[in-house]
């Protein structure tokens, strides 16, 4: 009998998840801290036009790219003379499960498939879980959805029931758990029982499967526009949407596109705090998710993640609970397209940067997400009033999170607020130190990590000279 401890489950997490995703991540790795991050990605063994094809034969992919006409006039009427950049939508929804994500999980389940896999687990609290749960019974393999759902108290968010409602729906088996680090424990633990595959978030067949939507941003674009977009908004949380979105666009050429991240603001309320989960009103696409994968994205369910979005992103910018809600009323009620809170993140960030540029330059939101009886904003205004919320109209740059949810009482007052790139990126050099215990950085760590940060050498240099000799 094995022991089944949370230590040592712990301690032989690497083995368990070697076996779950048949890659060994050791192949890849240098001495220190660097690793040969595109030689982990070429393990998927698929082109892109391979992926295409797998994501074409199960209802995925091919979504169509919107003009929202309606949205666009509106942020021109609140702009300077001039100013008002069209705005774009990426219909994703329109996948089979109803997200982006759907091209992920399509990607993995047909590799698990054809790698003998029985069935796939995942461990998501969201859009990925349906997808994966999907992306099984079409594919003919069994699936185990594990979701962190619920306080202490037994009381789960309405966004969070509504997905575990979908997986189910599907016909997955979901594993429903409270705040805490028993998610990933049971993750391993179920691994190791079933011996199924490990349908991540963040392996390289993830990530892969969504540089098919940053390649289709460019070409839809060119087909329509005659040019490729200037600006392309991605919600921005665990990182693998961005990062293959960017991905994408590169291969198609698109290598001027700025990507840009885009977050709700939850500062001061922390993720893993079981008093603090249920004063959200968001359940991803937030800073809480952002801002730690930013910094250290080896925090995942496997040894190297796959998303690394300080590789690709130009400016990362978040905007308020209260924000998105209004975007995704404006979205009803002015396009007629009624979609959940995670593109409408991105959609926030979009208006308030069409206010920026000119006319005759294009911004692409790069997906919507399905809405349902759980994700709509009623229950979810509801549920934040039932935790002590307050709820009014004013300017949201005053709203304090965990305490009011504050709507615009104009649309001029949707503005995005920019993160600080640097410090963020300062953040992420001092914690691969920090993680992979090293003294001193090689030419081929200064290399990787300026590539990972998307930064000069002697910006990294600087960081790292400030941590190692002073110690900061």
């Amino acid at each position: 009998m094995k022991d089944n401890s949370y230590s040592a489950v712990m301690s032989r997490k690497n083995e368990i998840m070697k076996n779950a995703i048949g890659i060994d991540y050791t192949k890849f790795e240098n001495e220190g801290i660097s690793f040969d991050y595109e030689k982990m990605m070429k393990e998927t063994g698929y082109s892109l036009s391979e992926i295409e094809k797998i994501q074409g034969n199960f209802a995925v992919g091919n979504t169509p790219l919107i003009e929202l006409k309606n949205i666009t006039k509106l942020a021109r009427k609140v702009s300077p003379k001039g100013k008002g950049a069209k705005i774009f939508v990426k219909d994703e929804a329109c996948n089979a499960s109803g997200s982006f994500k759907a091209r992920r999980a399509a990607t993995a389940v047909y590799h698990a498939k054809k790698m003998g896999y029985k069935g796939v687990i995942a461990a998501t609290s969201g859009n990925y879980g349906a997808a994966v749960a999907s992306q099984a019974a079409m594919q003919g393999l069994k699936c185990i959805i594990v979701q962190e759902c619920y306080d202490s108290n037994g009381i789960g968010q309405p966004e969070i029931i509504e997905k575990a409602r979908k997986c189910e729906a599907y016909g997955a088996e979901v594993v429903q758990l409270t705040v805490g680090p028993e998610l990933f424990y049971t993750f391993l633990t179920l691994l190791e029982e079933t011996g199924y595959f490990n349908a991540s978030l963040y392996s390289p067949f993830g990530i892969a499967g969504v540089e098919t939507l940053g390649y289709e941003i460019a070409m839809q674009c060119r087909e329509k526009l005659g040019k490729d977009p200037d600006v392309v908004v991605c919600t921005n949380a665990g990182g693998g949407n961005l990062t293959g979105t960017a991905r994408g666009l590169k291969k198609a050429g698109a290598t001027d596109v700025k990507v840009v991240g885009a977050s709700v603001n939850l500062k001061g309320l922390h993720m893993a705090s079981d008093t603090q989960f249920n004063k959200k009103s968001f359940t991803t696409g937030h800073t809480g998710f952002g801002i730690p994968f930013c910094t250290w994205p080896d925090r995942s369910d496997v040894p190297r993640s796959a998303a690394r979005p300080l590789r690709y992103m130009d400016r990362y910018l978040t905007v308020s609970q209260g924000e998105v809600f209004y975007m995704t009323e404006l979205l009803a009620q002015l396009e007629g397209i009624e979609r959940g809170p995670a593109g409408n993140t991105s959609l926030a960030v979009a208006f308030s940067l069409a206010r920026e540029l000119d006319e005759d330059q294009i911004i692409v939101v790069q997906e919507t997400e399905y809405t349902g009886a759980g994700k709509h904003i009623n229950p979810q205004l509801t549920f934040a009033r039932e935790n002590g919320i307050e709820i009014k109209f004013g300017n949201p740059q005053d709203e304090v999170c965990g305490e009011n949810l504050i709507l615009p009482s104009h649309p001029s007052m949707i503005k995005a607020v920019d993160l600080d790139m640097n410090k963020i990126k300062k953040s992420y050099i001092k914690n691969a130190i920090k993680n992979n215990n090293v003294s001193k950085l090689n030419n081929e760590d200064i290399e990787f990590l300026a590539k990972d940060c998307k930064c000069d050498i002697e910006f990294v240099k600087n960081v790292a000279n400030e941590i190692l000799v002073k110690g900061k």
